[in-house]
């Protein structure tokens, strides 16, 4: 059996790693190049001793050549703590990332997926979203240089399909948590769960009345490597979430109640551009892809709590 050749930009990353670890599963060669601005060495360290792995410290805004059969175009910080620090940097990430990219499977004729997300949708006037739904983004808000920047890799993502006939995937990821979550990233997930295990006060924006779906990360995995093996013909976009929805309320008492944790609630006021509502319509990816998440909220919470009670 011959292996497969696959590079995974952000492969140190919360949700790269995963995915390295997946791959490597699967009897593949795996390269993973992060320039390790939100990726960390401890998510990967377990990895290095693999032959069959290999580590490359690289920013995807400069061109990179490699031989691989497939890539998976992860990079990109994630958090709006992250995102929102160089914001000029996190535009440049998705867009001359997936420039990089898309030339680099041009040339070696790989197949690629774009790690999109559901922040394409902006603060959605239709709900549940589905992927014909175009949005609702303002271009020029706080959050915008990672929605503009993954909505501009949709595009250069297509157009290398159409113009150069690219083999492309296009998922569109909804809100995705598990180990190895950056303690300090500011998603909910991970700043109620530290909060409730040191027993600080769980902040939440508003009322707590704002939804979200929250997917674990190994049926997010699930659902890229199935994307990846899916036909040429099909490439998306197609949402990779879990339709479960839950008001931020509702996560905050229940990650109260899993940690036994003697926190208090408190409200501070809403974010600007903060969406009200997420939640994907994913029969797309059931029809199309035989995919479904699997964990639901209480065991992916549980196996989360379990990491972050070693980390901190």
């Amino acid at each position: 059996m011959t292996r497969k050749k696959v590079l995974v930009t952000g492969g140190a990353g919360f949700v790269g790693s995963h995915l390295c670890d997946r791959l490597l599963k699967e009897d593949n060669e795996v390269f993973c190049l992060d320039n390790f601005f939100t990726g960390q060495k401890k998510n990967i360290v377990h990895l290095l001793d693999n032959p069959f792995f290999e580590l490359i410290r690289h920013d995807v805004t400069a061109p990179f050549f490699i031989e691989a059969d497939e890539i998976y175009n992860l990079a990109c910080p994630a958090s709006p703590i992250h995102y929102q620090y160089n914001a000029i940097k996190t535009m440049k990430t998705s867009v001359m990332g997936a420039i990089n990219m898309l030339g680099l499977a041009k040339r070696i004729k790989a197949k690629i997926l774009q790690a999109s997300t559901s922040e394409v949708y902006g603060d959605p006037l239709v709900h549940p979203q589905s992927e014909s739904y175009w949005g609702h983004v303002n271009p020029i808000g706080e959050r915008s240089c990672y929605d503009e920047g993954k909505r501009s890799a949709e595009t250069l993502f297509v157009n290398y399909h159409k113009q150069n006939q690219v083999k492309i995937k296009i998922i569109r990821i909804f809100n995705t948590y598990g180990p190895r979550m950056h303690p300090n990233d500011g998603r909910v997930v991970s700043n109620f769960i530290v909060q409730a295990l040191q027993n600080n006060d769980i902040t939440i924006y508003g009322e707590g009345q704002q939804t979200r779906s929250f997917q674990y990360v190994d049926d997010l995995v699930e659902g890229m490597v199935g994307m990846m093996a899916s036909p040429d013909s099909f490439t998306g976009p197609v949402n990779i979430g879990n339709p479960n929805e839950f008001t931020i309320l509702e996560l905050a008492e229940k990650i109260i109640q899993l940690t036994g944790s003697k926190s208090s609630i408190i409200n501070q006021p809403l974010p600007p551009d903060d969406p009200m509502m997420r939640q994907p319509d994913i029969s797309l990816a059931k029809k199309e892809l035989s995919w479904h998440p699997k964990i639901e909220l209480e065991e992916g919470l549980e196996k989360t709590i379990a990491y972050f009670r070693k980390v901190i």
